[in-house]
């Protein structure tokens, strides 16, 4: 027995009027929001993760370090006490 365009048309149909339009599309987005992320995990989506590296090593050299930035201000502290 072969579903014919009929009856997919039924049972779209029915789920169209148990979930309502808003909740599919939510679920369209959630679906592709997750291939997506499947789709990085597993290392297919080399363009955005090179993009993504790249912004994220500038940012890390720009930024200074907590913990050196703080012995500077001790120091520059200590330095005024004095």
């Amino acid at each position: 027995m072969e579903i014919g365009p009929w009856q997919l048309i039924l049972v779209l149909l029915i789920v169209l009027l148990l979930f309502g339009t808003k909740k599919l599309r939510n679920i369209g987005s959630d679906l592709g929001s997750a291939v997506r992320d499947f789709k990085k995990g597993m290392g297919g989506d080399d363009k955005d993760d090179d993009a993504a590296k790249a912004s994220g090593e500038k940012l890390k050299a720009d930024a200074p370090e907590p913990e050196a930035h703080r012995e500077q201000e001790k120091t520059s502290q200590d330095s005024k006490g004095r």
